[in-house]
């Protein structure tokens, strides 16, 4: 009785959102444990968990967020020690995802609503240097690669890469597709953007990876290089492509930004888990976020506070889904 009066009062009071929250807080959290969501190294994805984890918290769940490697998260994923990854890239995690997913241990909860584009990217001013860019095949003229050389690489061209831990096979890439060109691969996403800040402020040659979205291919004047366009065969059928003998002679993929958890999430937090699902967010609004925290030195949760404030009608929705 006690319940179906709470029902009814709920349903009452759900004309105001911070009723209705309570109210889904009192119905919908099945476990006191924290919902772990893991963190990583660029400044994007630690919006999007922030953002899910205190939205979360203000339906009464217990959250808690863990630093956790990009790809090789997913073991604690299909364990149940870690509970939701919340950017997966279509570009770089495809492969460990679909593994992930066909053990039955962890599934896809949909996507972010954000779509993915990372590749090779150069500044504007690089095509004097190298005529022929943005397609790929300029590449591999020798002066063309001594043109976006270091001290360390000379004479062989330099391609700035990602962390590691990010994968995105451009080692493979510069192999398979016959590049002299040397892959240095930057420590952390803020090592990345600041020497690309400094190589542009000096109008000095630079070739690395960019992704979107976030602020750089707007702040900058640049372009991405145009490689074979990416098919599953490039990463699967080493006779597909330019070189009969290697995979990855092709771009990378483009597509959606997708959300990822351990199986067990809609069991014991069904509410959390339809939140998650229901979250959704552009590339312009992240565009924006990031650019606060990145370019005008904001903490992530003062970002994530604000846009909650101007938000609350969207972000409310999320959990009466």
């Amino acid at each position: 009785m006690l319940f179906t009066s709470h029902k009814l009062t709920c349903a009452i009071a759900a004309l105001t959102v911070s009723t209705a929250l309570a109210c889904s807080s009192a119905m919908a959290q099945e476990s006191t444990d924290p919902i772990k969501l893991t963190l990583h190294d660029w400044t994007g994805q630690l919006i999007t968990t922030e953002l899910m984890g205190e939205v979360l918290k203000k339906a009464g769940y217990s959250v808690e967020y863990v630093q956790a490697d990009y790809l090789a998260q997913f073991a604690g994923l299909e364990t149940g020690d870690l509970h939701v990854a919340m950017e997966m890239w279509e570009t770089t995690g495809r492969d460990a995802m679909d593994a992930s997913t066909a053990t039955g241990k962890t599934e896809v909860i949909g996507p972010t609503g954000m779509k993915a584009k990372e590749e090779w990217w150069f500044p504007e001013y690089m095509k004097e240097k190298c005529p022929g860019l943005p397609n790929w095949e300029a590449l591999k003229d020798e002066k063309c690669a001594e043109a976006f050389s270091t001290a360390e690489t000379a004479p062989k061209g330099r391609y700035l890469g990602g962390p590691v831990t990010w994968g995105g096979f451009d080692d493979e890439r510069v192999e398979a597709l016959g590049l002299p060109f040397e892959v240095i691969h930057a420590g952390t996403d803020a090592a990345l953007f600041a020497e690309l800040e400094s190589a542009y402020q000096r109008q000095a040659p630079i070739l690395l990876w960019i992704y979107a979205p976030h602020w750089a291919p707007t702040k900058y004047k640049g372009e991405w290089i145009e490689f074979p366009e990416y098919t599953k065969e490039c990463y699967t059928d080493p006779k597909w492509g330019s070189n009969p003998d290697a995979l990855y002679d092709c771009g990378k993929p483009f597509g959606e930004i997708w959300k990822v958890g351990w199986v067990g999430v809609k069991d014991k937090w069904p509410g959390a888990y339809k939140a998650i699902k229901a979250f959704t967010i552009d590339n312009d609004q992240m565009g924006q976020m990031i650019t606060e925290v990145d370019l005008n030195g904001k903490p992530v949760s003062e970002v994530v506070q604000a846009w909650m404030a101007a938000n609350e009608p969207t972000w409310s929705k999320w959990l009466k889904k």
